[in-house]
């Protein structure tokens, strides 16, 4: 199966090979299993403003900027963009629901993937759509040591969120690395169209309620039902880059 992927993924690009140099990973989801506290918020912003959501629909969005999630749903609700001040408010408002509902739990399996990743002597890049400074604040309380600042793209940096390849490239710009020299971890549909956008190898975890071929029809070239199956397979998957 991963040798299939890696090579699959190879003909697509026309590359000869992959040479890992850098993991990207995005945080909601991946890192923190946060991502029903931000769903559970979103849906109470959204009925509390009038907006048309399923509880569904904040897993599709997850990658986007909260500003994007909100003109979603104002373009669906109301036939418009939302305004700055509208974005500004409402995003407030979600941010401090979410601050009191998340209780800042880790990712099962992450610790053990990013353990993997560093013992490899592989950068991490830390690619999200969030803007949580909450979440941003726990990373190194966390996971200490596994990222440094300067390896960071949240939401403050980009001007097109996932799934726009934007956020990827920056990444790739500030590990240093080329498509080719890279491998993303991801778990939401956008990130992975984000990632493949960017031609990076893309990794799917489903860590949420989605269909696994919802991550697959997204263009993800390995998944995995959770971060604890990546880390017991990451020497495979290091292994098959090797030997390609």
């Amino acid at each position: 199966m991963i040798r299939t992927a890696i090579e699959h993924y190879l003909q697509k690009q026309q590359q000869e090979r992959i040479s890992p140099k850098a993991v990207l990973f995005d945080m909601d989801g991946v890192l923190f299993d946060s991502m029903v506290f931000h769903a559970r918020a979103w849906q109470e912003i959204a009925e509390k403003h009038h907006l048309r959501s399923v509880p569904e629909d904040f897993f599709l969005f997850e990658g986007m900027t909260g500003g994007n999630t909100i003109n979603e749903l104002f373009l669906r609700t109301r036939q418009r963009e939302a305004t700055a001040e509208e974005k500004e408010s409402i995003y407030n408002e979600k941010a401090a629901l979410f601050n009191q509902y998340n209780d800042g739990e880790p990712m099962p399996g992450a610790l053990e993937v990013l353990e993997k990743v560093k013992a490899f002597e592989l950068k991490r890049v830390l690619v999200t759509g969030s803007g949580q400074r909450s979440l941003l604040e726990k990373l190194e309380h966390t996971y200490p040591g596994f990222f440094e600042k300067e390896r960071m793209v949240t939401s403050y940096d980009v001007r097109f969120g996932k799934p726009h390849p934007e956020p990827y490239l920056i990444g790739l710009e500030k590990g240093g690395v080329q498509p080719h020299e890279a491998i993303v971890v991801e778990n939401a549909p956008m990130g992975v169209q984000s990632a493949v956008a960017a031609h990076i190898f893309t990794i799917a975890v489903n860590t949420g309620p989605l269909a696994d071929q919802v991550l697959l029809d997204a263009g993800a070239n390995l998944l995995y039902p959770d971060m604890n199956a990546l880390a017991k397979d990451w020497e495979a998957i290091m292994t098959a880059f090797s030997e390609i």
